[in-house]
């Protein structure tokens, strides 16, 4: 009888115990390294490696509760993530890793090792580029988004994906850390960078318009299930080298408004702008990779534009909504809510108590403050006025001159 034919939280040493057991590519193996690598407050991940043949592979543990105890999850999501992985590999293929094998009884995933790809946030921190970054992550977003739509797959079939993908834990972290806690800090969540302490009292919890926007984003977020969404695609979840892009970590997925996806890209690709525009010292060297993150941002609204149309004509099954017309429309409602949710995750990084390090890794303090005061005037403005974003070069245009307001 095996050990693991009940639940219980993994060591290092019974990870490795356990991929042995579970994983064919082990077969044989005299002794598995193991590490546990993960970096977030939800899951806990092992690297397996058998150090004779090379071969490794990730096994991703969840508990009944978060790593930190705080707030109980359920065991489900660890299903969710693995579905969604295995969908996705179907529509994108070679833009997720591969799933090996699910274990309902232990809760966990084993998946593709990407330790050959770095992790998108830090390269942006250490200023690389990724020529195709923007083709690879538009592509995963309309692939995988449009398949999944009710215009698209039998609307019967489709109610019972909603039903099947209710992910109600998962959503419940996302309204109050996104749409909740920034703007009102009633919970006493929020961290607020010391520096911005009045900006933020004025800018943010001061401002009742703000307000307004945010509770009508958030019941879009609540209600309007479009698509099977990733629900979490930031610079984190996104693992990328010169020739490949994965995407990774789809436990928020459900059925939600799709440009929840499209905005927390781009708010990251905006955080990452701010990174550069405060720390790279050398005025050619930060102009031109300035330049790249414009041609970044404004690439992945405008082909995601451009190829979401285009897939939308093509498989729209329902007879009244094909044609060029009502793909145009649909997008443009997708470009105006994706706006909204850039500033969203603008906001909420930078307020609220799941920081990024493209902030918080800026060392000088006078730096930092500017950062984040640029950050969160470029997503007041992109929640405040969403329609006015539904080009990529609006972004780069807005950041720019929050930049130069700021420097005067």
């Amino acid at each position: 009888m095996s050990k693991f034919d009940h639940h219980f939280r993994m060591s290092e040493a019974e990870a490795a115990e356990y991929a042995a057991e579970k994983l064919e590519m082990f077969a044989g193996a005299r002794a598995l390294e193991c590490s546990e690598i993960g970096d977030g407050n939800i899951n806990y991940v092992f690297r397996v490696r058998d150090p004779e043949s090379g071969r490794s592979a990730i096994v991703k543990q969840a508990d009944a509760s978060t790593r930190s105890g705080t707030r109980v999850l359920g065991f489900d999501r660890n299903r969710i993530e693995t579905e969604i992985l295995q969908l996705e590999g179907r529509y994108a293929p070679g833009l997720v890793p591969k799933v090996y094998f699910y274990d309902p009884v232990m809760s966990c995933v084993c998946m593709e090792d990407l330790s050959d790809h770095v992790i998108l946030r830090y390269e942006f921190i250490a200023h690389k580029r990724f020529p195709r970054l923007v083709e690879d992550i538009t592509d995963f977003m309309v692939l995988t988004l449009v398949p999944t739509l009710d215009v698209v797959v039998d609307p019967a079939e489709k109610k019972e994906l909603v039903k099947r993908y209710t992910n109600p834990n998962l959503c419940a972290i996302t309204e109050q850390l996104v749409y909740t806690d920034p703007y009102t800090n009633a919970s006493g969540r929020n961290k607020v960078f010391p520096p911005n302490a009045e900006f933020v009292e004025r800018e943010i919890y001061g401002d009742a318009d703000l307000h307004f926007e945010v509770a009508k984003l958030k019941y879009k977020f609540m209600n309007d299930a479009q698509a099977l969404i990733h629900g979490d695609l930031h610079s984190g979840s996104i693992f990328a080298r010169q020739d490949s892009t994965k995407v990774i970590d789809p436990e928020f997925a459900f059925y939600g408004p799709i440009g929840y996806d499209l905005g927390n890209v781009v708010g990251n690709f905006c955080f990452a702008w701010a990174n550069a525009a405060m720390t790279m010292g050398d005025p050619a060297e930060r102009e031109s990779y300035i330049a790249w993150l414009d041609g970044a941002i404004a690439g992945t609204i405008d082909r995601f534009a451009l190829k979401f149309r285009a897939l939308l004509e093509a498989k729209a099954g329902d007879r009244i909504a094909r044609g060029a017309r009502y793909a145009r429309w649909f997008t443009d409602t997708i470009l105006e809510d994706a706006a909204g949710v850039a500033g969203l995750e603008m906001i909420r990084r930078t307020v609220g108590v799941a920081k990024v390090a493209d902030m918080t890794r800026i060392a000088d303090e006078a730096a930092r403050a500017k950062a984040e005061r640029l950050v969160m005037l470029c997503a007041k403005d992109f929640i405040l006025r969403r329609d006015a974003y539904l080009t990529g070069g609006s972004y780069a245009r807005r950041l720019h001159e929050a930049l130069e307001t700021l420097s005067r």
